[in-house]
């Protein structure tokens, strides 16, 4: 996978993650390897089912132990957010409550200007079964719903975190959408490109394809666009050249080897 853009981000410029009574120790460790793979650092966790800290949740980190290792235990979800200033809590029911409602995407976007404000950003996630509580919808400023499908939207507890957290890193992300992996080489020049066309183009005129001299025009674009469309790079442009050298020079010899028919 190609390296990101951008610089991980310290924990304290990135949202804090609150699990409120998390069920299995392996989703906790789930949640810690999505956390640190989008730049998220500090985990809270609001009375989970079993011990802490957990043995198990490690091991399913994947790696992912500084995490686990600095993840505090809060007996509610008021005082795990007690020192925040913005809360979000995702649901994927709003209970009749009149608050806004965002996208993953676009509560990601808010936190980024947030925190750049000075605010300290939490996110609250309710248990695998249930989903958070009313009183514990209260607390948050805005709720995030991941839009999937009606019929079954339901999540893991470490997906809908890596939803929030991939669309947290992506915000500020400088990764291009696209790009062309070049190794050793480099992409062509248009020079380059323009010498290839008109070696091959000089070869198909001398092996009878371009003789139809009025579409000889639009057919040579055709090919010029076929190859333009491939992202060719200095290295593959020698190997065309060397592959219409050899088949140019192949159709001469064997023209002179062809025996002549009788007429």
């Amino acid at each position: 996978m190609a390296k990101s853009g951008r610089k991980p981000v310290a924990a304290l410029d990135a949202p804090v993650i609150v699990l409120v009574r998390p069920q299995l120790p392996e989703n906790i460790g789930a949640v810690a390897r999505a956390m640190l793979n989008c730049g998220l650092g500090e985990l809270r966790l609001v009375q989970p089912r079993e011990a802490w800290p957990n043995e198990r949740a490690r091991e399913v980190s994947s790696g992912a132990g500084a995490v686990i290792d600095r993840a505090t235990l809060f007996p509610s979800a008021r005082a795990a957010t007690a020192d925040l200033t913005r809360v979000y809590a995702t649901t994927a029911r709003h209970r009749q409550m009149i608050k806004p409602v965002e996208t993953p995407h676009a509560a990601a976007a808010a936190m980024r200007d947030e925190i750049a404000a000075g605010a300290r950003v939490g996110i609250l996630f309710g248990p695998e079964r249930t989903g958070l509580e009313n009183d514990e919808l209260v607390l948050a400023d805005r709720l995030v719903s991941v839009p999937l499908n009606p019929d079954f939207p339901s999540l893991n507890l470490a997906q809908a975190v890596l939803l929030l957290g991939y669309e947290w890193f992506r915000s500020a992300d400088a990764t291009p959408g696209r790009r062309l992996v070049t190794n050793s080489t480099r992409p062509a020049e248009r020079a380059e490109l323009m010498n290839f066309f008109d070696h091959l183009e000089c070869e198909l005129v001398a092996c009878g394809f371009l003789r139809n001299e009025e579409k000889r025009p639009s057919m040579a674009r055709n090919i010029r666009n076929i190859f333009l469309r491939a992202d060719l790079t200095k290295q593959e442009i020698k190997t065309l050249h060397g592959i219409v050298k050899d088949l140019s020079t192949m159709r001469v010899k064997g023209s002179k080897r062809r025996p002549k028919t009788a007429k």
